[in-house]
């Protein structure tokens, strides 16, 4: 009958070489962490660094913090309910205009009306909004119209959050609505098509631009996003179909 050695020295051996292994791996991680980050030596890594930024994140909330030489410094802290409403898009209605500032307050549900200037009212949205039809020939900033002319008490408007509302200031709002997808920004109120200016290379901008031409069924405008450098047509394709329709939803 074979005898098997199952002796406690031998195990204890070979949890001694398993432990020095991964003591080696360890240490080589670290090494190779030194040099990416400029130190070589233990005697190096072991430096604390003169600052840090120590994120602490959660479905709830954010807490982040700033130590010098392992002192904190500097803390803040986000909770889910206390973040912006920038971007969010809403259906509001005209509760005031003001003639003196061609201004208007609309009402967007929040504890303050949001504040309308009248360079960020569409004339293409009110258009679609009221008669099904948009004039494109009118642009953003060009307008000779005064306020009251554009926009009346109780009439209904689809707006966005430019800028949070802070003190006595409500949001600032506009009405010319832009949505971000991943390769591309589609704004419905306008007709351009914009390149990121980090998009250097003047084939590729050229490539891109013809691209949306191709692909674009309505008259909407567009914003291409650096991310979408090197994109192939299928890409940006879809990505634009998402954000029409998610506007048609709106």
């Amino acid at each position: 009958m074979a005898h098997t050695d199952r002796s406690p020295g031998r195990a204890s051996e070979k949890k001694d070489s398993y432990l020095q292994k991964m003591t080696r791996t360890i240490q080589e991680t670290g090494r190779r962490i030194g040099r990416l980050l400029g130190r070589t030596s233990v005697e190096e890594i072991r430096k604390p660094y003169p600052k840090q930024l120590v994120v602490s994140s959660s479905p709830f909330e954010v807490r982040v913090a700033l130590l010098e030489d392992n002192v904190p410094v500097e803390f803040l802290q986000e909770r889910q309910q206390d973040q912006g409403t920038v971007g969010n898009i809403y259906r509001g209605k005209v509760m005031k205009v003001l003639p003196g500032m061609q201004a208007a307050f609309v009402d967007i549900g929040q504890e303050k009306a949001g504040f309308l200037y009248i360079s960020e009212i569409s004339d293409m949205l009110l258009d679609e909004f009221e008669s099904g039809k948009g004039d494109p020939s009118r642009r953003r900033g060009k307008r000779t119209q005064k306020i009251e002319d554009l926009v009346k008490q109780g009439q209904e408007l689809i707006v966005q959050i430019a800028k949070d509302a802070i003190g006595t200031k409500g949001a600032r709002i506009t009405s010319h609505v832009s949505l971000p997808g991943r390769f591309l920004v589609l704004m419905p109120t306008e007709k351009r098509i914009g390149i990121s200016r980090r998009i250097s290379k003047e084939n590729e901008r050229r490539r891109l631009r013809q691209i949306i031409r191709d692909v674009k069924e309505q008259d909407f405008g567009c914003i291409v996003r650096t991310e979408a450098e090197g994109c192939s047509e299928e890409d940006l394709r879809a990505d634009l179909g998402y954000l029409v329709r998610l506007w048609e939803n709106i």
